[in-house]
């Protein structure tokens, strides 16, 4: 007979390791599911308008283009150009920032008294990124782009401009922006 029998089940270090081990990927499993969940949940354009200072973008934006007004009737969601689209990090980092501001700010300005107009214009760069555009129009060669629009991309394509993509786009997103915002806001034109 052995001198030192080990106990059914093994001994209680070994257990409790068993039993955290299990329990960590239980957690794991749950977050990663539930963090997936949050990010399909909140990259909709409805939930993006829940705050009411977007309402009228939202309207501005299923009038364009991006919006579905297109031949193929392709919608683009709000993060498909208002978050960068480089690396994963990157994108989830820019996407709990961005939400985070929006958020804030919908609870400490009064969005009729705040000039939309200057805004847009001050900051359109920094709210539409290159590597969103650029991540749907990667030829910049649609179907039904007139053969002279590779020119106009020449020098954004080689390096040769310090220019965003809108810079030179700078409604194609949003139809009528300013006056929506405006209308909404009860603003003067």
């Amino acid at each position: 007979m052995p001198k030192n029998p080990k106990p059914k089940g093994g001994s209680g270090f070994s257990r409790r390791w068993r039993w955290g081990v299990a329990t960590g990927l239980l957690v794991a499993v749950v977050t990663v599911l539930a963090s997936g969940f949050m990010i399909d949940t909140t990259n909709t354009d409805v939930f993006c308008q829940t705050c009411h200072g977007m309402k009228p973008f939202r309207a501005a934006w299923q009038q364009s283009i991006h919006g579905g007004e297109n031949p193929q009737g392709f919608a683009a969601q709000c993060v498909d150009c208002h978050l960068p689209h480089g690396n994963f990090l990157e994108y989830l980092t820019t996407k709990a920032i961005t939400g985070t501001s929006d958020v804030i700010h919908n609870f400490t300005f009064n969005p009729s008294e705040f000039d939309w107009a200057e805004n847009a214009e001050k900051n359109r760069l920094k709210f539409t990124y290159d590597s969103a555009c650029r991540h749907c129009h990667i030829k910049l060669e649609p179907r039904g782009v007139k053969p002279g629009a590779l020119l106009a991309h020449r020098a954004y394509l080689y390096g040769q401009t310090d220019k965003k993509c809108a810079s030179c786009h700078p409604h194609v997103g949003h139809k009528d922006m300013i006056e929506m915002a405006n209308k909404f806001f009860e603003k003067d034109l």
